[in-house]
């Protein structure tokens, strides 16, 4: 079988998802046109016009950059159907109207290209319903596709195939949703609102039902269902809210229209809660409408009572006891939740229990796999586990006992029992519906194992269940050393092919560098010289580093003073000096945070290779300090570089964005962003799917050392001296007398000045690194100490939170 390219993608539907579809298939550089309507007055293209322009406002940002809009080819249906011909994949994205998708696809089945994908984006309606408008020859390359809203940071796409669905297009499609879109696929069955919206919405609606059974508020709800019961930080109602309550009364009147008592026990459950009713009436969507559950006025976030049908002052707490009790062992927890005498642990374990009773009742009907379910509420709904991960860590027969003991006593939302498979046979022997074999299938009555498609060979650790007992990157692997600090590993065993290149990974918490970790990348970097074709720096955790260990540098400052520190600084940056110029390459692998002293090394590394889903900034200003580790060197001399490599003689434009980053502690709020602030360069590769960033990195590495890499020639490179010093500084002042930066934000702003522009010289004077990072040691040891720092510093320590002095 041939590979199946996607060289452009068709986007139908420019409201909501559609326009958010097409904004990420920019940000993984696929061409995309995005249709809609004609529009009746102005230009034709006014509505996506429209939709587009709306891109660059939206919260959380869609665009990696918001420049990249203008690459969001625009079209409608009256002028540009023949554009459609040259589209390889065409993704229908419009209302969730049967009769409306339908006509679409018999005004566009002429004008689809002979080997082109057509895949609707629909939330649960009928993916084979849907087909029947489509001629016979296309019918086999027609499937759903479902994004999770916002489609560029949720990880789930749920593919849907029909009974005539060729089995190679949905492999197609998942790799190129895996690799190029960067996402977690899982293949669901045609059923109403299939397994996320299904398990999910289902979910949120027994939420609701219990909340009224135990007279509980939306804040205190929230509370108990975000990050302490291991969910989303929203909670339920603030997640509600974020979604669109409009959105979510359509995905339960899917649920009411296509299902009945018959087919769904739990249908009566199903009923659109009077709360809903209300604010729909009211016409409080959610957050679109700045009014939901919750409603902000000011800095008050107030909620909705059900009772007065107004909005009162929220911010009311869960009972601390609650929290401690989800802290507990998953075994102990539960049967704790089952036993409490307040309304709030009766709550959690109510809504746990119907999540448990829901997911085996239907297990069957949705899904091919328990795992798939799983997944689908881990990517699609932010859980930390999934139903049946949970279940089976508590100890699988005991609260399958637990479940069953409640629907007798008629407090479940149904009577219907648990299936017969819950409690004997395979999986009672197993201890859970995941094993190392697989996740239990209770049509087949199997263990099914994960899909082997060639894709997830770039996933050198993919996500796994509780239960399948998974290689982890923690342990797997060839340990070389290793300390509380720093891993030094490679894949396979010594003499492999897999032992070529050593990663490192650092083990501290937040990934923070203190001199542990530098004695640990110089041992790295001396191992990988010797013995490797490179070294990779990557962490199997969300984030690279949060930057140097204030922490753990404060006991030396407050022994040795400033002059302690600076002997640590002057280690780290020549550790930074020492990978820059290291002849074996060094590739940091990035995902997540790289902040402060996370940046400098990844910008010291011979190469980056960055997750979309990086954030990249020196952002030491925040805690009243300057880049100590070669951060403000990085940018003069890139300055340097980038004006020298361009027709312009005059070095201060080139200097001025790097300062400005550095000065106000800006955070690439993407890789693509990341590169506009000069943390990337064009040569570095932007990775969709955060699991094959070590799969990447790894082959960077090997193909730099393939290829004869050695490290850049030292040179001495020009600095603005102290009349470009002025000049900012100039800038700065206005700033500071008009109100927008304190005193202190002024001080660092201009120590930050002196130190990339190379200090009291003349404009044009030749620097070396090691002289400008002895600038970086000097306002670094002012700057720690200075009382308004070491406020920062402290209040950071204490609260998370910069201080503003």
């Amino acid at each position: 079988m041939s590979r199946f390219q996607v060289r452009k993608v068709a986007v139908l539907g420019a409201g909501v998802m559609g326009a958010q579809i097409a904004a990420h298939l920019v940000n993984v550089k696929v061409p995309v046109v995005l249709f809609d309507l004609a529009a009746k007055e102005g230009p034709k293209n006014g509505i996506v016009m429209r939709a587009v322009e709306a891109l660059k406002k939206q919260k959380p940002a869609p665009l990696g950059v918001n420049e990249d809009a203008v690459l969001i080819q625009q079209a409608n249906y009256e002028e540009h159907m023949d554009v459609l011909l040259g589209c390889d994949l065409i993704i229908e994205a419009i209302a969730e109207r049967m009769d409306w998708k339908l006509d679409l696809y018999k005004k566009i089945a002429p004008f689809i290209a002979p080997h082109a994908i057509v895949a609707s984006n629909t939330s649960g309606l009928s993916i084979t319903q849907l087909s029947e408008a489509l001629p016979e020859e296309i019918k086999p390359r027609f499937c759903g596709i479902h994004f999770f809203n916002p489609p560029r940071y949720m990880a789930l796409v749920e593919l849907i195939n029909t009974p005539t669905t060729e089995p190679h297009i949905l492999d197609s499609l998942e790799t190129f949703v895996t690799s190029t879109l960067g996402k977690g696929v899982v293949r669901a069955k045609d059923s109403p609102n299939f397994i996320a919206n299904r398990v999910g919405i289902a979910g949120m609606l027994s939420t609701m039902k219990e909340v009224q059974n135990f007279g509980l508020t939306y804040d205190v709800v929230d509370d108990l269902t975000g990050k302490k019961l291991g969910r989303a930080s929203s909670g339920t109602f603030r997640t509600a809210d974020v979604v669109g309550l409009d959105t979510m009364a359509h995905v339960i009147k899917t649920l009411q229209d296509t299902l009945s008592l018959q087919s769904d026990p739990f249908y009566a459950s199903f009923a659109t809660p009077d709360v809903l009713k209300d604010l729909l009436e009211m016409g409080n969507l959610g957050q679109k409408s700045k009014a939901g559950f919750f409603k902000k006025v000011g800095r008050d976030i107030l909620r909705f009572d059900p009772v007065a049908k107004d909005y009162v002052p929220g911010g009311e707490k869960a009972d601390e006891v609650y929290a401690r009790m989800l802290k507990k062992p998953a075994a102990e927890r539960l049967q704790l939740l089952r036993n409490a005498e307040g309304a709030q642990g009766q709550f959690l374990w109510a809504i746990l229990r119907n999540s448990f009773h829901y997911a085996a009742i239907h297990l069957a009907a949705i899904a091919d796999n328990a795992r798939d379910v799983d997944f689908c509420m881990r990517w699609g709904f932010g859980m930390s586990q999934g139903p049946f991960e949970l279940w089976q860590e508590a100890g699988w027969l005991q609260v399958a006992q637990m479940v069953k003991a409640d629907i007798e006593a008629g407090k479940a939302l149904c009577n219907t029992p648990l299936p017969d498979w819950v409690f004997s046979g395979p999986v009672a022997e197993a201890g859970g519906v995941h094993t190392p074999q697989g996740s239990w299938n209770p049509t087949t009555q199997q263990f099914v194992p994960v899909r082997h498609l060639p894709v997830y060979a770039r996933q050198h650790f993919p996500e796994s269940v509780l239960g399948a007992q998974a290689p982890s990157a923690k342990t797997a692997g060839n340990t070389v050393q290793e300390d509380e600090h720093i891993r030094l590993w490679t894949l396979g065993a010594p003499g492999s092919a897999e032992a070529d290149v050593l990663i490192a990974s650092i083990n501290t918490k937040m990934h923070t560098i203190g001199p542990g970790v530098v004695e640990g990348l110089l041992q790295a970097q001396e191992l990988a010289a010797n013995d490797y074709q490179g070294l990779v720096i990557w962490s199997p955790d969300e984030m690279f580093s949060a930057g140097a260990d204030l922490q753990g540098m404060l006991p030396t400052f407050m022994v040795g003073g400033a002059k302690a520190i600076e002997g640590m600084e002057a280690e780290m940056q020549q550790a930074m000096l020492k990978l820059r110029y290291s002849n074996v390459p060094v590739v940091s692998a990035m995902r997540g945070l790289a902040l402060g002293g996370g940046c400098e090394l990844a910008i010291y590394s011979s190469k980056r290779v960055a997750a979309m889903e990086s954030y990249i900034g020196l952002v030491e200003v925040g805690v009243g300090l300057v880049p100590g580790a070669g951060g403000l060197t990085y940018i003069a001399r890139r300055a340097a570089e980038n004006a020298a490599a361009s027709t312009g003689k005059d070095l201060l434009p080139f200097l001025t964005e790097g300062f400005t980053a550095a000065a106000m502690a800006k955070v690439g709020t993407s890789a693509l962003e990341s590169r506009k602030l000069g943390y990337l360069l064009e040569s570095d590769v932007i990775v969709a799917h955060k699991d094959e960033l070590l799969f990447v990195a790894i082959n960077e590495a090997r193909a730099m050392a393939a290829s004869g890499y050695r490290a850049p020639h030292k040179r001495l490179f020009p600095v603005v001296g102290r009349s470009g010093s002025a000049t900012i500084k100039g800038s700065l002042v206005n700033m500071r007398d008009g109100g927008f930066i304190s005193a202190h934000d002024f001080h660092i702003a201009s120590l930050i000045a002196e130190v990339v522009c190379g200090g009291d010289v003349d404009a044009g004077t030749l620097v070396s690194e090691e002289y400008l990072m002895t600038l970086e040691r000097r306002a670094f040891g002012t700057l720690l100490t200075n009382p308004k720092t070491q406020e920062r510093i402290m209040g950071m320590m204490s609260t998370g939170k910069p201080v503003r002095n």
